[in-house]
C-alpha cells in the first residue's frame, strides 16, 4: 500500500508539473509572412520548441506579401494586453516598434528579440538577442564576391524599410572593399516586378560581375532574371538565407554561395530561453548568434535534406 500511495502522488505530481508547464504562454510576433520559405522554416522551429517544452505559443506572422511595421506594432500591443508569460520578436525597425516594445518591458513581460534588431535590443529593455549580426554577415558576404574576382555588385533589397537588410547592404559594400561599387536597387515582394528591376539594372549596368539578393524572396526574381539575359556564370551570384530554388541553385552551380543564420534555431532558441526564464530566471546575456554560416555547392546537398524536413 505504501508504494501503491507513492506511485500515486509521482503520477499526480508528474500531472500537477505538466499542467503548470501547459499554463506558460508566449506570444511570437514576426515581420515575415507565413508563405515567406524563411518565416516558414522559422515557425517550425517555434513549434519544435513548444513541443518540447510542454506549453502554449501564440504565433503571429505578417500578411502575405506585405511588409507593415505598423500592423506588427498592433500585433505587439494586443499581445501585451492579454499579459503573456513571454515574449519573442523581431525588430526590423526599432524605431517603429520602440515603444510597443518598451510597453511590454514596462508591463514586466520578458522580451527576447530574434532575427532583426542586433544592434537595437538592449537600448529597448530585451533580454537577448537571437540571431545573426546582419552587418557583420554582410561584410563576410563582401569578402567572398571579392575573392571571386567581383568589383561591381548589385545589392537587391527585397523588403525596403527593413533596416536589417539596409545594414547586410552596408556590410557588403564594405567587404567588397575600396575600388568596388555597388548598386543598391529597390524590390518588391512581386517577383515579376522585382525580375524585370534586375533585368533593368542588368541592361543600364553591362559591367555589373556580381549580384547579391538578401533573401530567397529577392533570389528567386534574380536567378530568373539572370537566366532571361543569359548571364548566369558570367555573374557571380549569391544570396542570404536558404531555400529550397536557393538550395538547388547551389547544388547546380548556378548560385556561388549561399549565406545561412540557421533560422529553425532563430525560432527555436527564444521559446527554449524564454521558458527557462520563466522557471528558474536565468536567460544568456547579449546576442546567441546563429549565424553567418555560408552553404556552397561542396555542402547543398547535405543541407537540401534537412530542408526537405523544414529544418534549414
Amino acid at each position: 500500500m505504501k508504494k501503491l500511495t507513492l506511485t500515486l502522488v509521482a503520477a499526480a505530481l508528474a500531472v500537477g508539473m505538466t499542467s503548470a508547464a501547459m499554463a506558460q504562454r508566449i506570444v511570437v510576433v514576426v515581420h515575415g509572412t507565413a508563405d515567406d520559405p524563411f518565416w516558414s522554416v522559422v515557425k517550425n522551429g517555434v513549434d519544435a520548441a513548444a513541443t518540447d517544452m510542454g506549453i502554449t505559443v501564440d504565433y503571429h506572422a505578417g500578411a502575405s506579401g506585405v511588409f507593415d511595421v505598423v500592423a506588427m506594432g498592433q500585433v505587439i500591443d494586443a499581445a501585451i494586453a492579454t499579459n503573456p508569460d513571454g515574449l519573442a520578436v523581431s525588430l526590423p525597425d526599432a524605431d517603429a516598434l520602440g515603444q510597443s516594445i518598451r510597453d511590454a518591458v514596462a508591463a514586466g513581460i520578458p522580451v527576447v528579440s530574434l532575427n532583426s534588431g542586433s544592434d537595437d535590443f538592449k537600448s529597448l529593455g530585451v533580454l537577448a538577442h537571437v540571431g545573426q549580426t546582419e552587418y557583420v554577415a554582410g561584410v563576410g558576404g563582401g569578402e567572398r564576391m571579392k575573392a571571386l574576382g567581383v568589383t561591381n555588385a548589385l545589392c537587391f533589397n527585397q523588403e525596403v524599410g527593413n533596416v536589417a537588410l539596409d545594414r547586410r547592404c552596408a556590410g557588403f559594400a564594405e567587404g567588397l572593399g575600396e575600388g568596388s561599387e555597388v548598386t543598391i536597387l529597390a524590390g518588391t515582394k512581386d517577383p515579376t516586378e522585382s525580375r524585370n528591376a534586375i533585368l533593368a539594372a542588368l541592361n543600364i549596368n553591362p559591367d555589373l560581375n556580381g549580384v547579391l539578393a538578401l533573401g530567397p524572396t529577392g533570389a528567386d526574381p534574380a536567378l530568373q532574371a539572370l537566366e532571361e539575359a543569359d548571364k548566369l556564370g558570367d555573374i557571380v551570384f549569391a544570396t542570404f538565407d536558404l531555400s529550397p530554388t536557393v538550395l538547388e541553385a547551389l547544388r547546380d552551380g548556378k548560385m556561388a554561395f549561399a549565406i545561412d543564420q540557421q533560422q529553425f534555431l532563430q525560432g527555436y532558441l527564444p521559446i527554449v530561453m524564454l521558458t527557462q526564464f520563466h522557471k528558474y530566471g536565468v536567460i544568456p546575456a547579449n546576442v546567441v548568434l546563429t549565424g553567418p554560416g555560408f552553404v556552397t555547392q561542396d555542402n547543398a546537398a547535405q543541407v537540401i535534406d534537412l530542408s526537405k524536413q523544414g529544418i534549414r
